[in-house]
């Protein structure tokens, strides 16, 4: 089938997207809506003694301005921590309250203080800019290892010590004594650095409220607007999730960012209450720099074991990671239940433990981006690897080869409890190899151009496909219309062609009849969650097939009637229902048409999670007069089971591997650290991969089936950002290793590498 399961059949919604057509947030409007916006703390730091709101609300259009004060005598509640955990030690970790609006203190840099609604976007822009903070300074801290201090500020009363959590996963004890009695131990301290997310569309919302029923709407962009209610009405209105409808439309980018409900979101249902009237409010790009919740911000320090063999015998991780200056919805998820259990990637580790302290610091909150977690496991693990095989004198794949969990072992369940079903990662990684040309490579680096060649490697595996139900219905009307409903939701992934393929393929008809809808907690889903770990797939996908399933059923059923058979003589092929060894047949569109219509429903529960994996290896030239970098050859080979779509699934991997060599190469969120003031607040001071930084990918999948999920299917939509990291940063390694330099930490600037340069050729000078 041309347009079938496997086949690179083109995205169904680029039609609307490349013409103009699509539909975000935004391009929605409503009769008699007023516009919101954000007054924020311009300091990191600070008590709020008041705000004075009273030459504004005078202002022309002005139509109300709601503070801290309003929302707690109104009695709205707190932004939840969905994600709450205990310390090693006992005891819950502390969940200070996150309120819309500030009260009594301010955190962290734009956090919001005040609401201004007006009648046009300008008039609220103006008011807020009239709007007075009386905020008494304090002292900031930034980082970690500062807000751990002995002197540090302290941000929350609840929290003593800055400290949020402290959580270990492992046996730390027994992972010390291994490593005391290993032949060698290598060690290794990194920075995974802290990043903005960057959506192509900034975040945004729309409340309405119907004052005879007092039903909410809510228009977002989100990662699934089932999650958005669950987590942001009960918790912030005291009422049931029910009373709340969630609309998202077109997304223009999410990564893990708009997974959570924010305080805008809260805040313009308050006001169209508070007004009687919808209220919208738009993000601009400043304000994401400031308020979007952003991601990675690790400082890890690593020690990896080694028998007289050269045999792996235990990893032990210190973690120190913020939290920022509130608590986000899964703000200690990434460096706990996330990132430590693999810790070991794909290697027999047989003893592994993770110790993680987690700050509260003065700037923005900490959530989930793309990857979340697995991405700064795995950048670890490929990193300290790479440098035992250069102390050992190995050749870094020959060293991984020898430690890497052979196929016949599978299911494996690592020294970190994690249990994996199945891969080849030592065939992958050959595969890899040779498609890179690895071999050739000595000749290139010979080139007399005077730039430093260098190759890396970085093999990553995730654990996808996080615990959790989706549901999906399919509709087939009367006139043949074929309406799919599922739960998760597109950002830009291609979720609609997928869904079409998928369904096309297992009922035999057109793609061009089908119609897949989401975004709406209005719909008729059986459960639904949202778009995170690559759970639109592994979730998504089985419960399509089930409402697919389901609907065959029926109308199985109903075609036995039409034919005067026994069902158990029918058979279904090519869209029709037949009866073998007779001419008599009947269209499945035919069939609803009699019925009046078919519907199937499906409801899928994933427990067990799917671990895509794979080798990136990336070749690098290093100008080293100026630092600057070259990718001139990047190439993956993935296994991710199953591939429904290759032409979406590279798109996917492209995607991936820019946002992780942007962070490898570019990117870094910069605060001073003594005012907590953001240095790196626009895309003049944040540098972001553009196209001519990157070289064309060389993709490839070499797959070895899923057992953990009925469709096989391991997921995909993180991957090029997990591995592209630990692969660059390698072959930059690699370039510079002939000047003695064996560590560096992201982004590796052209300035961070000519400072390396310098002195290491200092230092070699010096010895001489």
């Amino acid at each position: 089938m041309k347009f079938g399961v496997g086949q690179p059949f083109r995205r169904v919604e680029d039609q609307r997207f490349i013409t103009g057509t699509g539909r975000y947030t935004d391009d929605i409007h409503y009769d008699g809506e007023a516009y919101g916006f954000v007054v924020r703390s311009p300091v990191a730091h600070g008590l709020l003694n008041g705000v004075d709101a009273e030459a504004a609300r005078e202002m022309p259009g002005v139509l109300a301005i709601y503070t801290g004060d309003d929302l707690a005598t109104d009695g709205i509640g707190t932004l939840p921590a969905v994600i709450v955990l205990d310390h090693v030690e006992g005891g819950r970790m502390p969940t200070p309250p996150y309120h819309p609006l500030a009260q009594g203190k301010v955190t962290y840099l734009g956090q919001p203080v005040a609401f201004v609604v007006a009648e046009s976007a300008l008039q609220a822009l103006e008011a807020a800019e009239a709007v007075m903070l009386n905020i008494e300074d304090l002292p900031a801290v930034v980082d970690p290892v500062a807000a751990f201090a002995d002197d540090a500020p302290q941000l929350h009363p609840e929290a003593p010590g800055n400290l949020a959590l402290h959580w270990a996963h492992g046996d730390v004890a027994t992972t010390e004594a291994a490593l005391k009695a290993s032949h060698r131990v290598v060690e290794l301290e990194v920075v995974n650095n802290r990043i903005v997310v960057a959506s192509m569309e900034p975040r945004n919302a729309i409340g309405l409220y119907d004052g005879e029923t007092g039903d909410f709407t809510l228009v977002t962009g989100s990662q699934g607007s089932h999650m958005i209610r669950a987590w942001l009405f009960e918790a912030l209105f005291g009422l049931p999730a029910e009373k709340l409808r969630v609309i998202t439309p077109d997304v223009g980018g999410g990564f893990g960012m708009k997974a959570i409900p924010y305080p805008e979101q809260g805040l313009v249902l308050y006001a169209a209450r508070k007004l009687g009237r919808p209220v919208r409010w738009q993000s601009t790009r400043a304000e994401a720099f400031l308020s979007d919740t952003q991601g990675r911000d690790n400082l890890s320090r690593a020690r990896l074991g080694l028998d007289a063999d050269n045999r792996f015998t235990a990893l032990m991780v210190e973690t120190m990671a913020p939290c920022g200056g509130a608590l986000s919805a899964f703000g200690v998820y990434c460096p706990t239940l996330s990132g430590p259990p693999m810790a070991p990637g794909v290697y027999r580790i047989p003893i592994v433990a993770t110790d993680v302290r987690i700050a509260y610091t003065n700037n923005a909150p900490m959530d989930a981006y793309r990857g979340a977690g697995r991405p700064e496991a795995a950048y670890l693990i490929e990193r300290i690897v790479d440098k035992a095989a250069r102390q050992l004198g190995l050749a870094p794949e020959a060293l991984r080869a020898l430690n890497m969990i052979a196929p016949e072992e599978m299911p494996h369940t690592t020294g970190a409890g994690v249990t994996y079903d199945s891969g080849d990662f030592a065939a992958v990684m050959r595969t890899a190899m040779q498609a890179a040309d690895w071999a050739g490579f000595p000749a290139r680096r010979a080139q007399a151009d005077g730039l430093m060649r260098g190759i890396g490697l970085g093999y990553y595996i995730e654990r996808t496909g996080v615990p959790g139900k989706e549901g999906a219905v399919v509709e087939i009307a009367a006139d043949g219309a074929v309406t799919v409903h599922v739960g998760t939701q597109s950002t830009g992934q291609g979720h609609e062609t997928t869904y079409v393929q998928m369904t096309a393929e297992t009922l035999g008809i057109p793609p061009e009849r089908i119609t897949v809808k989401t975004g709406d907690t209005d719909q008729p889903l059986p459960s639904a969650g949202g778009t995170v770990a690559s759970r639109s797939m592994v979730h998504g996908g089985g419960a399509l097939r089930l409402a697919t399933g389901d609907v065959l059923g029926k109308a199985h059923a109903e075609a036995a009637k039409l034919l005067d058979s026994d069902p158990r003589e029918v058979e279904f092929e090519d869209g029709a229902f037949h009866v073998p060894g007779t001419n008599r047949h009947v269209g499945l569109l035919e069939v609803a048409a009699k019925a009046g219509g078919l519907t199937g429903i499906g409801d899928f529960e994933q427990l067990i999670g799917t671990f895509p994996n794979g080798a990136h290896i990336c070749e690098v030239a290093v100008d080293p007069d100026t630092g600057s970098i070259t990718v001139e050859r990047y190439t993956v080979v993935d296994d991710f089971g199953r591939v429904l779509n290759p032409l979406v699934l590279s798109g996917q991997v492209h995607g991936g591997i820019a946002q992780g060599i942007g962070q490898a190469m570019l990117e870094r969120v910069v605060y001073d650290a003594d005012s907590g003031q953001l240095l790196s607040g626009s895309f003049m001071d944040y540098g972001i991969p553009r196209a001519e930084d990157l070289p064309f990918f060389e993709v490839a999948t070499q797959n070895v089936p899923c057992t953990t999920n009925p469709l096989g299917i391991k997921g995909a939509g993180e991957a090029g950002a997990i591995g592209a990291p630990p692969a660059f940063v390698n072959a930059v390694i690699d370039a510079l290793s002939s000047l003695g330099i064996t560590e560096l930490d992201m982004p590796l600037t052209p300035f961070r590498v000519w400072e390396a340069i310098e002195a290491a050729k200092t230092g070699a000078n010096a010895a001489a």
